[in-house]
């Protein structure tokens, strides 16, 4: 009889594009989405969970370059009943098509306008390369069934409070506005119909910030070569269409400079007032506007002029002029809350990728620079992006219903706060009780107990107990801030040790010996005054 062949074990490794996240991170992560929630609440959004698993038809088509129900998501059929074929099912690839899912099917027992903030995983079948990953966290925010743009500005109100209550300061972020119905307005005025032509425009004004305002034009009109030498087709605009498309995208410099010169004048003239380091830097540069404080002094200056220039692109589109009076409408509300362009500022070169968004549109950008990959200086980049999405809800109900809402990027932001060093330190472990003696477990077992109770973390160990020295090496392993001792002699005499491990391994690390006697790290307390005990030198390892 052959001898039956031995199935191969399964390889320990992590699916491409996904990740595991240990026990620091995921603490990181929980206490940053308290935070996050805590700043939803306080603006009056109350939470929902919605189901992980939709329908294909439900989520729609929104994601790029989907052109079946199977690509860019993690889907799959069910099985068929009788003649009915089986619905496709997809993993949800945001928060917001679900959103829209809900409101349809909830909405005659939901508050309108309704408020909703979600937390939560979601998946996308595509590519991963570094830093990218199929699977990552969102957080986000939405207001659905208010047409005012008084709900969009809360919105970029609430993002800037909730970067500055996670550990993002002022100075560090902006929040950049701009509006679809402008963009549109520019496109018609090109005399640019719905269709392909018209995306591979919105793909190439996204990319703006990549190649420039030459790399657009090349784009835009015959093609140009890539940083790999591939030559990239162009859209074929004319010269008048590019130029129009250009004059949108440069109209914030435009505006930036008019706007720093109109302050300069005015702080000369004297009816403007500020510190002399600030018109040293206006004197000296063209358009400071990295600075927070040129930004806020110059804001309304910098406003009034971009759109001034923006209504002059769009005069011929009403559907443009109206998008301008929105983004200053926008302006208006935010400044009357104290929110002002060192804060959240009018952007036209912000455009969201998705193609549901029908208003005005935000993202968040972190300002600091960082090191890439290559040891090459650039800014950190977008953290949360969001806008208006009117249409969304109406492939269910056949009835148009105004939304808005913004998504922030968990992992991104998470990042950006170890990159300015606010979380990523040594995350403490439990205070580790061991085990001299396995047959007086429930000693051990009532220590442990009696920590907990004064709200301490602790646990028994439950390896091996006849190495002691392991148990210290779990103990470290465990980042423990105090193993606690008690064998036999010490049961006896009704003591117990405390080692405090935070200050052993300093000791250890940089003391003399001398030093070493003068600075105990073990102690020897009645049992009575374990928790006492405990409680003082985590406090004094806090301090």
């Amino acid at each position: 009889m052959a001898k039956q062949k031995k199935q191969p074990r399964p390889k320990a490794e992590t699916p491409k594009g996904f990740r595991d996240y240990f026990g620091p991170e995921v603490t990181e992560r929980a206490e940053m989405l308290q935070q996050i929630a805590r700043v939803y609440h306080l603006y009056g959004f109350e939470a929902l969970e919605s189901s992980a698993v939709e329908t294909v038809e439900a989520l729609g088509k929104f994601l790029p370059d989907v052109d079946r129900p199977n690509e860019g998501v993690f889907a799959w059929q069910e099985d068929s009943e009788g003649d009915k074929p089986g619905d496709w099912l997809a993993l949800r690839y945001d928060l917001t098509a679900p959103l829209a899912r809900v409101y349809a099917q909830h909405r005659n027992n939901l508050p309108t306008p309704y408020r909703r903030y979600a937390m939560g995983p979601v998946w996308r079948n595509e590519k991963p390369g570094p830093g990218r990953f199929r699977q990552f966290y969102q957080c986000d925010a939405d207001t659905v069934g208010a047409p005012s743009v008084a709900a969009d500005a809360e919105i970029c109100a609430m993002l800037s409070d909730t970067l500055e209550q996670v550990g993002i300061p002022r100075g560090d972020y902006i929040v950049r506005v701009n509006n679809r119905k402008v963009l549109n307005g520019v496109l018609e005025v090109m005399g640019l119909e719905e269709g392909e032509q018209r995306d591979a425009v919105l793909r190439t004004i996204d990319k703006f910030d990549k190649v420039g305002e030459e790399g657009v034009r090349e784009l835009l009109g015959k093609g140009r070569l890539d940083a790999s030498g591939a030559y990239i087709d162009g859209v074929g605009l004319s010269d008048e269409q590019i130029d129009v498309v250009v004059g949108f995208l440069t109209a914030k410099d435009l505006a930036y400079q008019q706007s720093v010169y109109d302050l300069r004048r005015a702080v000369k003239t004297g009816k403007h007032e500020l510190a002399d380091w600030i018109v040293s830097e206006l004197d000296y540069h063209e358009a400071p506007w990295t600075l927070p404080e040129v930004r806020k002094n110059a804001g309304h200056f910098y406003t009034s002029n971009l759109l001034d220039i923006l209504r002059e692109l769009v005069d011929e589109s009403e559907q443009g002029q109206t998008g301008v009076d929105e983004l200053e409408l926008i302006r208006e509300l935010l400044a009357a809350q104290g929110y002002g362009p060192d804060r959240i500022v009018i952007d036209p070169s912000v455009v969201r990728g998705l193609g549901y968004y029908t208003g005005p549109v935000f993202e968040a950008e972190l300002t600091f620079e960082i090191f890439d990959e290559k040891g090459r200086k650039r800014q950190f980049g977008s953290v949360a992006g969001g806008g208006r999405y009117d249409d969304l809800v109406k492939r269910f109900t056949g009835q148009a219903v105004p939304a808005t809402g913004v998504s922030i990027g968990v992992d991104r932001l998470l990042a950006a706060l170890r990159e300015k060093g606010r979380i990523g330190g040594t995350v403490e472990g439990p205070v580790v009780v061991t085990v001299m003696d396995r047959d007086r477990m429930a000693d051990y077992q009532d220590m442990v107990g009696e920590l907990r109770r004064a709200g301490i973390r602790a646990e028994v160990y439950l390896g091996n107990p006849k190495n002691f020295g392991n148990q210290m090496k779990y103990a470290d392993r465990r980042r423990s801030p105090i193993a606690v001792i008690e064998g036999g002699d010490e049961k006896e005499r009704g003591v117990v040790q405390i080692k405090d491990l935070i200050l052993g391994a300093k000791i250890a690390e940089n003391a003399t010996l001398e030093e070493w006697k003068e600075r105990p790290s073990q102690f020897e307390v009645p049992r009575a005054q374990l928790v006492e005990k405990v409680r003082e030198i985590l406090d004094g390892q806090g301090s």
